[in-house]
């Protein structure tokens, strides 16, 4: 290492060959092994003291003499000052002193940067070794170096005192310069202390109406970011037309990919889309008919939706239309407003309004960055609801399934089974339930082909247009509708027909109809968003959230207007694009051509089309969204969660659709609610050999640092519902710390890491002023480190800071630790 250092000045300094030492460095090497044999007898010797060991690093800068100093002990470091001290006194004009001198001195700063093998190697294998002990083996160790560095220079330097190696000698050498060691303390603290002025100088945190216009102004203006970012690079200030292209851009990703777009991909969506829109057409009739409406109904959601998301959106997988989950959530509870039986006008009309409260909502979480909203129904939830939905579903479908002419609008499954065994005293056609048996066994061993044999990926795609097809013949040719197979009759084809004539919003049930907008509007996006990351991850591409809002509001406002419902990426449409090869959402363009096609020329065809076939094809969808072993991994992993995922089930079952939500929500709200009333606190200790501090629950390993305790916080907010307990514990700890009889276990510092704590409100705030004055009392100090943006900004806004001084904030645990070891006296002791 002396060898390395020395060598190493040599060539930085640009030393002339001659300075280097006539001494061979062998001899140099054997010395310092005889000497490190002297050191090792010593610390045999003394290895029997015990104390406090204590870490600090230095700064020191004197005269051109620059360098970080990282020792170890507070006596060792002082006479390391000194030593740097007497050696600038000695040659205060260093630019005149030989190239001899130059090395001596500069060799002499690298040896004591330079940590001893023996102290490094004692320290991590004896953490609570003596003071005296390590002084004593830090000193031999500069003696040593010093000393042999000397002997090679000290025939040539002229005028430099023979430092001798005795360690009393040299202490009286040091002792006779002028160094006030005072002061050197105090400059200490004083650099370490200067971190903590990053804490209290930060700015000012931008207000709330600077931060919605922010978010505003990034989502539409995404350009100008990027651009200031580059300004540096590209000084010039781009045209007017540059920015209008970067937000047409931003707002419409079809122009950026589009440019790219080749017809070998082509290729691939046309397959994709026309396999897509021989599954989406027969699924979106019988969601229309899940939602009380008209057939042509969901072939409409599956024309001008699609068109717009292919334009807007980001997923290049999530196929677009009516999904069984909205359907149910529109009938279940725009039926309790108006009865779709007695006036299906009325009904129409409130199911077009909430379609376009719903995209409204979408809309605006885009906007303002509200994406957080959706996380209010945890993932746990959404796996109950979707269970809890799939088999309501299933029971509604009974109606078509058994040819029941007058069935419950209720959605539970107690008023369900009521209503199928009423008609089944009455009046229900079997033959109904064989036809609708026939096809979903069809299916579903289609289904199993697929799966088996993902080359055939087609046949599970195209099965159900194959049942509407068969079942359409066979009802013609045996006259079945006579029989007592229903049969979906005439609908309406063509382009959709404007409906805004159709939005109301005046009407008595508004607040309602916004409500369930709302609701449509969360579960619409928590199903779309969770189906587009899951494709968009296989494919190892990133899916922007806030930009699929968007693209999902626009949408449905569009689709507000012309005759559609909700519309949402579905799971199954969305596993069948992308096995068919899909490349863009090109495909949705050309399953929405399919779709219009089939509406000018194939509705009449529909006609015998029996609604048993619709309800086995939603039927066939349904296993898919009933997750067992999801359920059962959240009953391993998190029984709260589990408790949420079981609370939104049985709500749907057996109550309503949003009374399950409600459950739902509420159990996840409780859990967050109790989780801030009941923060997680953690003390905290030194990982040996580190400056690192850790939970000592998690790691029994960790060292106490003697006369502090260490506390964090883990609550991403220091508000009302947790102020008072965080204060209780706090102090009812320190209390019984100070109980003790044993004056070395007295706490004399509290250090609270606020790391973890994002916000604080004024019962935050006045919670730390009376835990200060409660250990201020008790003669105790307390320390803040790493308060974030926001809190440390209402801290000084609150005078708290003021109150408690500027000693008291530090940047991380470790530097208020150094500073309460450092001095009593200055630092942590002002506080």
């Amino acid at each position: 290492m002396f060898l390395k250092c020395w060598m190493k000045e040599v060539k930085n300094k640009r030393l002339s060959s001659n300075s280097i030492p006539d001494r061979s460095s062998q001899m140099v090497l054997d010395s310092i092994q005889q000497k490190e044999t002297d050191v090792n007898q010593d610390i045999s010797a003394s290895h029997q003291e015990s104390g406090e060991l204590i870490s600090m690093p230095i700064s020191s800068q004197q005269s051109r003499i620059q360098g970080v100093l990282l020792l170890n002990l507070v006596m060792a470091e002082r006479l390391v000052n000194s030593s740097i001290y007497w050696l600038s006194q000695k040659h205060k004009n260093m630019g005149n002193l030989d190239e001899s001198c130059t090395i001596q001195v500069n060799e002499i700063i690298q040896l004591l940067l330079t940590e001893p093998k023996e102290l490094k190697e004692h320290k991590d294998n004896n953490p609570s070794s003596t003071s005296k002990f390590l002084v004593r083996e830090y000193e031999l160790q500069i003696f040593l170096r010093m000393e042999i560095l000397q002997s090679e220079y000290a025939g040539s330097i002229k005028g430099t005192p023979y430092i001798r190696t005795s360690p009393k000698h040299f202490k009286e050498t040091m002792a006779s310069t002028d160094v006030e060691m005072s002061d050197l303390q105090q400059k200490e603290v004083h650099v370490k202390n200067q971190s903590a002025k990053w804490v209290l100088n930060s700015p000012d945190p931008p207000g709330f109406g600077q931060q919605i216009f922010g978010l505003i102004k990034k989502n539409v203006f995404p350009h100008r970011n990027s651009a200031r970012s580059s300004a540096s690079s590209s000084p010039k200030k781009q045209p007017l037309s540059a920015n209008v292209i970067a937000v047409l851009t931003s707002i419409f990703p079809i122009l950026d990919w589009g440019r790219n777009y080749k017809a070998s991909k082509f290729k691939h969506d046309l397959i994709a889309g026309l396999t897509l829109a021989s599954l989406g057409i027969p699924q979106s009739i019988g969601y229309a008919s899940l939602a009380n409406l008209d057939p042509q109904y969901g072939l409409y959601g599956s024309v001008v939706p699609p068109l717009i998301y292919s334009v807007m959106g980001t997923s290049q997988e999530l196929a677009i239309g009516p999904v069984a989950v909205v359907s149910l959530l529109i009938s279940s509870m725009i039926s309790k407003l108006v009865d779709p039986a007695v006036d299906p006008v009325s009904y129409r009309k409130l199911v077009f309004t909430a379609t376009f409260f719903a995209g409204s909502f979408q809309l605006l979480f885009g906007l303002l960055r509200l994406g957080f909203l959706i996380d209010f129904l945890s993932h746990a939830a959404i796996v109950g609801f979707m269970a809890g939905a799939a088999i309501v579903i299933g029971l509604q479908q009974l109606k078509s399934l058994l040819g029941i002419s007058h069935f419950t609008t209720k959605t539970d499954v107690v008023s369900v089974l009521e209503a199928v065994a009423k008609s089944l005293h009455t009046s229900w056609y079997p033959l109904n339930f064989v036809l609708g048996c026939s096809f979903l066994i069809f299916i579903l061993i289609t289904r199993f082909i697929g799966q088996r044999n993902k080359k055939l990926f087609w046949l599970p795609a195209i099965s159900p247009v194959i049942s509407v097809i068969l079942s359409t013949l066979i009802v013609y040719l045996t006259r079945a509708d006579e029989h007592g197979v229903k049969i979906i009759k005439h609908f309406k084809g063509g382009l959709n027909p404007s409906s805004v004539n159709q939005l109301e919003f005046n009407g008595p049930y508004l607040g309602e109809t916004a409500k369930i907008g709302f609701i449509c509007a969360i579960i619409a996006l928590t199903e779309a968003i969770a189906v587009g990351r899951s494709f968009a991850s296989i494919k190892g591409y990133n899916l922007d959230g806030n930009k699929e809002m968007l693209a999902m509001g626009s949408m449905n406002i569009a689709g507000s207007m012309s005759s559609c419902y909700v519309t949402t990426g579905s799971f199954s449409r969305t596993a069948v694009n992308y096995s068919a090869g899909c490349q863009s959402t090109v495909s949705n363009i050309v399953m929405a051509i399919t779709v219009f096609l089939s509406l000018q020329l194939l509705t009449k065809l529909l006609y015998y089309t029996p609604l048993a076939i619709l309800a086995s094809i939603i039927l066939s969808a349904l296993p898919g969204l009933i997750d067992y072993n999801e359920a059962y991994h959240l009953w391993k992993v998190d029984k709260m969660d589990f408790l949420a995922c079981a609370g939104a089930f049985f709500g749907v079952l057996f109550a309503s659709v949003e009374i399950g939500l409600l459950v739902a929500v509420c159990v996840s709200f409780g859990r967050l609610i109790l989780n801030s009333i009941r923060p997680g606190m953690e003390e905290l200790g030194r990982l040996p050999g580190t400056d690192i501090f850790c939970d000592k629950a998690q790691y029994p390993g960790v060292l106490d640092v003697p006369g502090v305790c260490i506390f964090r916080l883990n609550s991403g907010s220091f508000c009302f519902a947790n102020a008072s307990p965080i204060k209780e514990r706090i102090t009812r700890w320190a209390t019984m710390e100070n109980e003790t009889d044993e004056p070395n276990k007295l706490t004399n510092v509290i250090i609270l890491d606020m790391s973890s704590v994002m916000s604080i409100d004024s019962s935050g705030i006045l919670a730390l002023e009376e835990i200060h004055k409660k250990l201020v009392s008790r003669n105790i100090h307390l320390a803040i480190t790493n308060p974030r943006w926001k809190v440390i900004h209402k801290l000084k806004l609150a005078g708290f800071v003021d109150k408690v001084g500027t000693d008291c904030i530090f940047l991380t645990v470790n530097e208020a630790v150094e500073a309460y070891l450092s001095s009593r006296s200055i630092g942590l002791g002002n506080c």
